[in-house]
């Protein structure tokens, strides 16, 4: 028997509130914006200040996995668990409060950059940290809730799109014009991801992960595109949907 929701998140919360350096806690994802499912993962963040030992995370006993720092790739995603509570699955996510007053900073600016990560095509904005504090719920401590920066929404607009106009034009030359599909398909799924952050971040909607970007984005035609065969055909198609698509913000793009 699962205890209930409340209980369970004052349990978890009181745990990694009580971590050394832990500042505060937040609930994140799918729990915290609404639309989790029955069997939805918990997604806990935990912000401290100054040297974080994940010893203290493992010694609370949970089973599972705990990474050391920089353990998902050694970026904005720097490392956390994958444990188990009381017959349900939690994770857990390191965040260096100095590190992310630091991207809030420049994102602010306009300035980002975009870091490989295992499970996503387009990759993922060092702003996405930012966007986790716009979306997470507190449960513990306190946090900025910052708005989508005016200069960001320009310079993350026009970065994504000319990324994912680089990534089309090398699906053409390199792979559509040789008639290789798998390749093709492959390049379109990923502009296809960075042309819907173009999107949104035109709209200035924040965006922690690729879930639901193409829908989002209104781009799921894309579907339509990438079940043809003629590999440079399926590129002219997914250019124009993509750029149409950008130009309108996501409202009525169409093949």
């Amino acid at each position: 028997m699962q205890p209930h929701d409340d209980d369970f998140l004052d349990l978890v919360t009181d745990r990694l509130a009580g971590l050394p350096t832990v500042d505060a806690v937040a609930l994140g994802g799918s729990r915290a914006s609404g639309t989790h499912r029955p069997d939805s993962d918990w997604d806990f963040a935990i912000y401290y200040r100054g040297p974080f030992a994940p010893d203290s995370l493992r010694a609370l006993g949970w089973p599972g996995e705990v990474s050391e720092l920089g353990g998902w790739g050694g970026g904005v995603f720097n490392g956390g668990g994958w444990l188990e509570v009381d017959d349900r699955r939690v994770d857990v996510h390191y965040r260096d409060l100095d590190d992310v007053e630091h991207h809030l900073a420049e994102a602010q600016e306009g300035r980002f950059h975009i870091e490989r990560l295992l499970f996503h095509l387009a990759g993922i904005p060092s702003y996405i940290v930012v966007a986790e504090l716009a979306g997470n719920r507190v449960l513990h401590g306190t946090l900025p809730r910052p708005d989508y920066p005016e200069k960001l929404k320009e310079a993350a607009r026009g970065r994504w799109w000319s990324e994912a106009e680089l990534t089309l034009g090398y699906a053409r030359s390199a792979y559509a014009e040789r008639g290789l599909l798998t390749e093709t398909v492959g390049a379109v799924g990923t502009a296809t991801c960075m042309a819907a952050h173009a999107v949104l971040a035109g709209r200035g909607e924040w965006v922690t992960n690729e879930k639901r970007l193409v829908d989002r984005a209104g781009l799921r035609d894309i579907d339509g595109v990438l079940s043809g065969r003629e590999p440079l055909a399926m590129v002219e198609q997914a250019s124009a949907l993509l750029q149409s698509a950008v130009a309108s913000g996501g409202e009525g793009a169409g093949v």
